[in-house]
């Protein structure tokens, strides 16, 4: 199984997850999007706060880098999917799913 299909299974597990189009890439999200697919399926974006994605990227720079723009610097961090195994990518997901739920997406 690649990357992204391992992504889009995780992601559609998660309570109320849905996907859709988002641009060229696929959002999945629940009151808000969580995570982009890229249109290549090698890349994801998620949605961190900047702690956690400082803590993301210190631990596995090879998977993990912040998007290079105002985005990243609210914590939106790509994830390289090659670089990072199927656990890593279900607790980094479940992290991003966190922020979506919570009532004040942070």
């Amino acid at each position: 199984m690649t990357g992204s299909s391992v992504l889009r299974e995780i992601a559609l597990s998660l309570p109320g997850t849905t996907e859709a189009a988002h641009f060229d890439r696929r959002a999945f999200k629940v009151a808000r999007i969580y995570a982009t697919l890229a249109a290549d399926g090698l890349t994801a974006n998620l949605r961190f706060t900047p702690d956690e994605q400082e803590f993301k990227v210190m631990l596995a720079p090879e998977a993990f880098r912040p998007i290079d723009n105002a985005w990243g610097r609210q914590g939106w961090t790509m994830v390289q999917l090659e670089a990072i195994g199927e656990a890593e990518l279900r607790a980094a997901l479940e992290m991003a799913y966190a922020h979506a739920v919570s009532k004040k997406g942070r």
